[in-house]
């Protein structure tokens, strides 16, 4: 069985399966930037592959099973998951950008900016303010950090194009900066909510899932898109915030490193402490997509910055990217093998 055949029918289709192109694209990008040129163009391809079944897939479900991608949108703990499509997009647009194919790119950030613009305006109001329930912080979860991820994958494919499209350099520095601090904003806000959430009512094992490694994730997205913003051309935008952003960005790759044993630790409470069973969810490439980025932003930092022990570090961590993919990959394939006729919906 090859993974896409291991996907869900689009009426199962769980909105986050686009971690699945973020992860696959992220890896792909970093290996490039490692000197692995013959997996990164294999995975790249994979990752174009995948979005495209993925989206025939969704337009499918948008059209024939209506009624489910309303009621993802109406549940908190899936709604968040929808700006996976965007920030898989643009990780994609990245991609195919280091290999010169600069319009496909441009048409993918056009695509992913318009889906990040309607969906941070409809999915927090229809998921989780327009709910009776109250407190409304009783709803956060580590999903909102998709968010933050898919702004900041539109300051990352902004300032990767803004060297290729001299006519629309300003736009795009405009919105490379824009996308950037809305980010960062937000990131603020869902770091909040999620730990008054986590602080303020009982917290049930199986709630501490995969999409919280996206706590970090984003973290290091807002290193990668803060680096390319530093490493863009001159623009008034562009030079109003470069010396803010090269001093933050150092400090954004210090938080990302310290997350991670913390989310280690809480996976091994969870796992082997609470006894909640390993096995595949489609959230799992909400694990690998941090592993990759916090390597791509190790490397991108390392080098706008003048930080080779930075970049090392980067180079190295490139290695448990990669293992983690192979990792989610084998747990995708295992898990429809395993259960090829199971009736509960995927989330």
């Amino acid at each position: 069985m090859t993974p896409l055949r291991s996907l869900p029918t689009p009426a199962r289709l769980s909105p986050g399966y686009f971690a699945m192109v973020m992860a696959t694209g992220i890896v792909a990008v970093g290996t490039g930037q490692r000197g692995w040129q013959t997996l990164s163009v294999f995975l790249l391809v994979l990752a174009a592959i995948e979005y495209v079944v993925l989206v025939v897939l969704t337009l499918w479900r948008l059209t024939a099973y209506r009624a489910e991608v309303v009621a993802d949108l109406h549940d908190s703990r899936t709604a968040f998951l929808f700006f996976t499509f965007v920030a898989g997009t643009n990780v994609l647009a990245v991609g195919l950008a280091a290999h010169d194919l600069f319009a496909v790119s441009a048409t993918l950030l056009c695509v992913a900016a318009l889906a990040w613009l309607v969906l941070g305006y409809t999915v927090p109001w229809v998921a989780v303010l327009s709910r009776d329930q109250r407190p409304v912080i009783a709803e956060a979860n580590g999903t909102w950090f998709i968010w933050v991820v898919a702004s900041q994958s539109v300051a990352v494919a902004a300032a990767t194009l803004e060297l290729h499209f001299e006519s629309a350099r300003d736009a795009l520095a405009i919105g490379a900066v824009a996308s950037w601090s809305v980010g960062i904003v937000l990131y603020v806000a869902s770091a909040v909510f999620v730990s008054l959430r986590l602080m303020l009512y009982p917290i049930d094992p199986k709630e501490l899932d995969p999409p919280y490694w996206v706590s970090m994730g984003a973290v290091a997205i807002t290193v990668v898109a803060g680096a390319r913003i530093v490493e863009m051309s001159s623009a008034p935008m562009v030079d109003a915030v470069r010396g803010l952003v090269a001093g933050l960005v150092v400090v954004f790759w210090c938080f990302a490193t310290w997350l991670i044993p913390v989310l280690v630790a809480v996976g091994v409470w969870r796992h082997w402490v609470k006894g909640v069973p390993f096995r595949f969810e489609p959230t799992w490439w909400s694990i690998v997509f941090p592993l990759g980025m916090y390597a791509v932003a190790g490397m991108y930092l390392g080098r706008a910055d003048n930080l080779p022990i930075v970049a090392s570090i980067g180079e190295a961590w490139m290695w448990v990217a990669v293992a983690s993919w192979v990792i989610a990959l084998a747990g995708m394939i295992r898990s429809r093998l395993a259960r090829p006729s199971a009736s509960a919906p995927s989330r």
